[in-house]
């Protein structure tokens, strides 16, 4: 496993912090996986969901928790979905019949602090930090934190695993798009069930 963050160059003296230039850094992560990165975000923006859709791998799996240590086995989720429930959301928007996207949202997000979390021969996790903007009818901001598990798949990399960290996720709902028969989802805007 790789350092996750810079916890152990923060060392405690007298009551302050301070950075310890010893410690080890992050790994960077290679330019390819970032670009993966930066391109599913922009398709998921612009609403290119036939491509979004086609940088899933087979044994995909999208999570949204509630919480940050949730337990998907016993704990209720925003999303959890394997790739057939990813297609079907993708082909139910598409029709242009879903009440929670009529208008569509405008979406815009921002991602900061890409780093390498774990790799093995088969798999790289990334984790960063995410800003994502929506307009429909007025602005919501979602902020949080994704982790990212992409593996090779043929001459190209999919994306095997998305969890969605949100800053709030286990804060009371209180706008109206995101109780009742429609959850918002950092990735699409607001859907129906």
């Amino acid at each position: 496993m790789l350092n996750r963050g810079f916890e152990s160059e923060l060392t405690d003296t007298s009551g302050t912090l301070s950075y310890d230039k010893s410690a080890e850094t992050p790994t960077m992560v290679p330019p390819e996986h970032a670009a993966f990165l930066y391109l599913e975000s922009r398709l998921a923006d612009e609403a290119r969901y036939a491509e979004w859709d086609a940088l899933w791998d087979d044994d995909a799996l999208y999570w949204v928790p509630m919480r940050e240590d949730a337990d998907p086995e016993r704990e209720v989720a925003y999303i959890y979905d394997n790739r057939p429930r990813i297609a079907k959301r993708i082909a139910q928007l598409k029709t242009g019949c879903r009440h929670a996207q009529t208008p569509p949202s405008k979406m815009r997000r921002l991602l900061s602090n890409i780093e390498l979390l774990d790799q093995t021969a088969d798999t790289v996790t990334i984790g960063s930090n995410f800003v994502l903007f929506e307009c429909r009818f007025t602005m919501t901001i979602w902020a949080g934190r994704y982790i990212h598990t992409i593996v090779p798949s043929g001459d190209r990399l999919a994306l095997r695993a998305k969890t969605v960290h949100l800053v709030n996720g286990d804060a009371p709902r209180r706008h109206a798009r995101t109780v009742g028969p429609a959850v918002a989802s950092p990735t699409f805007g607001t859907f129906a069930r």
